[in-house]
């Protein structure tokens, strides 16, 4: 079963993946702090069979992340939070809301419960194995439980990179989707020909595409620099990230996974040691390797969308 989590707050975050790990009932495939940061492909990208949902968030909250998803999605909500007000909760179970879990969190409550949504999901899942194998016999379609007709493309797997890594609704998170956009249809215009091209250009790019064909030189320019700094300051933040994940658990997949895929390690464990405390040249800035860190995030991406 696989799990995503939505909640403005890290620790309970933490909380529930080691509660559905230690219980065996599934693997947490994604995360987010708030639910403007979730669409559709995201979920479909990360096949999430559960989404476990706070209530109350500072950006879109559950009920309208909700609202907005859930006549859109095969996966299952259930509602975590400490607000028992009754109109809210009767409103979540209106646009399909399975179960709500109440904060302080109760290992034994949510274990009890996401057994039940596991269920029943199976149990769905096996009805639709069924459906298809008796649509085949017939001559008939029908389609799958995890619905397949949503296309993937580079920018959902990107937005998708760009939340495990910490940095999605960073400022820089945006400009590196339109990066990676340019650089795929640059990978199918160009084929063989194709080299990777300088961050000059790529920032040059997608300044010219933002501001539109009546922009002047110098306000071309304006934007390059300004994009530049923007990535940059959330390539900082996801290094800040994979080494907090580093520090919290140093087999956690995805610091295995992203640590020397997106940056030299040496500034990972300096950054350890740096929120640990024990670096002696803290105040020395963070040596990141833009280039390298989007030539990964282009290759990482591509993989997941072919």
């Amino acid at each position: 079963m696989n799990y995503f989590i939505i909640d403005d707050d890290a620790a309970i975050r933490a909380m529930l993946t080691d509660m559905i790990e230690d219980e065996d009932l599934g693997n947490v495939v994604g995360e987010a702090e708030d639910g403007a940061l979730v669409d559709k492909g995201l979920l479909a990208l990360k096949k999430a069979d559960v989404v476990l949902i706070d209530l109350l968030m500072p950006g879109r909250d559950g009920i309208e992340t909700i609202r907005a998803l859930a006549d859109k999605i095969q996966g299952r909500f259930v509602m975590i939070s400490q607000v028992e007000t009754k109109e809210l909760i009767g409103e979540a179970y209106r646009l399909g809301a399975e179960y709500y879990i109440t904060k302080p969190l109760n290992h034994q409550e949510i274990t009890g419960i996401l057994k039940k949504v596991n269920e029943r999901v199976l149990l769905e899942q096996s009805i639709w194995r069924i459906r298809e194998s008796l649509n085949v016999c017939t001559g008939h379609s029908q389609p799958p439980f995890v619905s397949s007709s949503h296309a993937i493309n580079i920018k959902e797997t990107g937005r998708s990179l760009l939340s495990d890594l910490g940095m999605f609704g960073e400022g820089g998170s945006d400009d590196l989707l339109r990066i990676l956009e340019f650089l795929q249809k640059e990978k199918k215009r160009l084929g063989s020909s194709y080299t990777f091209p300088s961050l000059k250009k790529l920032f040059a790019e997608i300044a010219a595409e933002k501001l539109g064909n009546q922009a002047k030189e110098t306000e071309i320019k304006k934007e390059m620099k300004a994009s530049e700094q923007r990535v940059r300051r959330a390539l900082y933040q996801a290094l800040v990230h994979i080494a907090s994940l580093g520090l919290t658990d140093y087999m956690n997949p995805k610091f295995e996974a992203y640590s020397s895929t997106f940056f030299d390690f040496t500034e990972v464990r300096k950054k350890m040691l740096e929120l640990e405390g024990k670096n002696k040249n803290a105040n020395k800035p963070s040596r990141i390797h833009m280039k390298k860190f989007i030539q990964a995030l282009f290759m990482e991406a591509r993989q997941l969308v072919e």
